[in-house]
């Protein structure tokens, strides 16, 4: 079962993608997300700019195409029909609204985030990474067109998602595969899809930049921590393919990378994806509450676990 934590894992000339104003009557009412959302890239945000020179925008539209670019793991658009602010899903608005009052406060790098939504959007060249991380018996790939049928099939899964609030529809997973891979583009590394030599696709191992502030230590800049995670189908259950899958992945975010740490987290009663993470030398740090998981749910509690470059082992004798 250890595939199935939770944890698993910039100035340019654009069009204006300002959603067109809403009339009165289609206004949401104030206080709701949307009205929040348009309040903060339509006021907030561009009266703040000319107190920060270092920002790299100052235009609304900018913004906004920052903060749903960071909170889609893509182009807004190619997920989510205009106008934003009314079609948004809500958990996603949600990341895009915390991730702007993060900027606001300090506490979130603009530049980074415009950074990603730039080479997204091809105006940057992305970081490099190779194409496959391998070994004899296991290789780690970017992801295919041919991944999103079995990728939906262990989302649908009751055993491999049951440390998850909930099972994942085929459109849900087909915008989680896109953003999973797209990851590369934006940072240079992601989750990686997992197969044996000649074997089928087994779920995903690799990782990925929080973009969300977190309630722990270190955690309350968003961007700045690095989290590994897993999620893998049944058959790969039992066999190390997660921990041998985790140990390529450090490999390559230690050395390639120049990462000096990460952090890994799932569900108190997760114990297989918790050996995983103490077989990799990660070390138990604290509990938390799940900021995405409903105050009232099971899984809320979750335990972190970290590791220093400098700690890492690599492979065992």
């Amino acid at each position: 079962m250890s595939g199935a934590a939770r944890h698993v894992l910039a100035r340019g000339n654009f069009r204006d993608l300002r959603s067109p104003a809403p009339e009165p009557d289609a206004a949401p009412p104030v206080g709701e997300p949307q009205a929040r959302w348009r309040d903060l890239v339509d006021r907030l945000l561009p009266q703040a700019a000319p107190a920060h020179p270092d920002w790299p925008v100052v235009d609304d539209h900018c913004f906004a195409r920052i903060l749903l670019d960071n909170a889609c793991n893509g182009p807004w658009r190619e997920s989510v029909a205009a106008p934003a602010w009314a079609n948004m899903p809500p958990d996603r608005l949600a990341v895009a609204i915390d991730l702007g009052n993060a900027v606001l406060s300090g506490s979130a790098d603009l530049a980074l985030l415009n950074r990603r939504s730039l080479q997204w959007r091809g105006k940057r060249r992305p970081p490099e990474a190779p194409a496959t991380l391998e070994t004899a018996s296991l290789r780690l790939r970017r992801w295919r067109r041919a991944d999103d049928a079995p990728f939906a099939r262990l989302n649908a899964d009751p055993e491999v998602m049951r440390h998850f609030p909930k099972l994942k529809s085929a459109g849900e997973s087909l915008t989680e595969a896109r953003a999973l891979d797209r990851r590369f583009e934006a940072d240079g590394f992601g989750p990686w899809a997992v197969e044996e030599p000649s074997g089928p696709f087994l779920g995903f191992v690799g990782a990925m930049r929080l973009m969300r502030a977190m309630p722990f230590a270190g955690g309350e800049r968003p961007g700045s921590l690095i989290e590994i995670g897993w999620r893998l189908s049944p058959e790969a259950w039992g066999r190390g393919i997660a921990t041998r899958a985790a140990r390529l992945v450090l490999a390559d975010l230690f050395g390639r990378c120049g990462l000096p740490g990460v952090v890994a987290f799932t569900a108190l009663g997760n114990t297989p994806s918790r050996r995983v993470m103490e077989r990799l030398g990660m070390v138990q740090a604290e509990d938390f509450d799940h900021p995405a998981v409903p105050a009232d749910a099971p899984l809320r509690r979750h335990v972190l676990y970290r590791l220093a470059a400098a700690d890492f082992a690599g492979e065992p004798a």
